[in-house]
């Protein structure tokens, strides 16, 4: 192959950046494969902000309602991934003060969730059943923070993205970010240790 061959090839568009380029001239098609493709993971993270199914089913409609929108806007040389990320979280935020956030989280929040989550192995039941506690009290953990925490650690610590990735989804910095998710950690942590503590004086009753 010859050198000029190589850089050639070495810039050809991925295929999902030609999909996503079909979609902004408007190709439902491929449209309606970049909402399968994004789906599941905008779903977990809307759950994920706003606490319970229903609401995040909304979220997500809605988020894929304002993508299709403003999609011919869309620069092809940004992060879609980002972008899109970016309208989540916007959509959730204004779904969360329209409903208002009096609701906590229900006692059936996770496994409603189940299918926005990593299914857990049926061959350990022990095991199953203390990653179901961990995952319901980390969901009423996340209800008590505030917006811009919850997105933040949503984002860094549940979703697996860089600081500087959240950074730019959020619009902030990634100082801002550090601190963000310093301060939801701790109250994650506190409210766990709450919880168990309580959960043992129960059983000791």
């Amino acid at each position: 192959m010859r050198f000029d061959e190589r850089v050639t090839q070495s810039i050809e568009p991925r295929p999902f950046d030609l999909l996503i380029s079909r979609a902004c001239d408007g190709d439902l098609t491929a449209f309606d494969q970049i909402i399968i493709a994004h789906q599941q993971r905008v779903l977990g993270i809307a759950w994920r902000m706003l606490g319970n199914r229903d609401d995040a089913q909304d979220a997500a409609q809605e988020t894929f309602l304002r993508v299709y929108k403003h999609l011919k806007n869309f620069d092809i040389k940004q992060d879609f991934s980002g972008w899109l990320y970016r309208i989540t979280v916007n959509v959730c935020h204004d779904l969360a003060r329209k409903r208002g956030r009096g609701n906590p989280v229900s006692l059936d929040a996770e496994r409603e969730a189940g299918n926005f989550a990593e299914p857990v192995s049926p061959h350990n039941t022990e095991r199953s059943a203390m990653h179901a506690q961990e995952r319901a009290i980390i969901a009423r953990a996340l209800a008590t923070l505030s917006e811009k925490e919850r997105a933040a650690i949503v984002l860094r610590d549940l979703e697996g993205l860089t600081t500087e990735e959240v950074a730019g989804i959020l619009g902030s910095t990634p100082t801002t970010v550090r601190s963000q998710v310093s301060s939801a950690r701790a109250k994650i942590k506190a409210f766990r240790d709450r919880w168990l503590k309580k959960s043992v004086r129960n059983r000791e009753r």
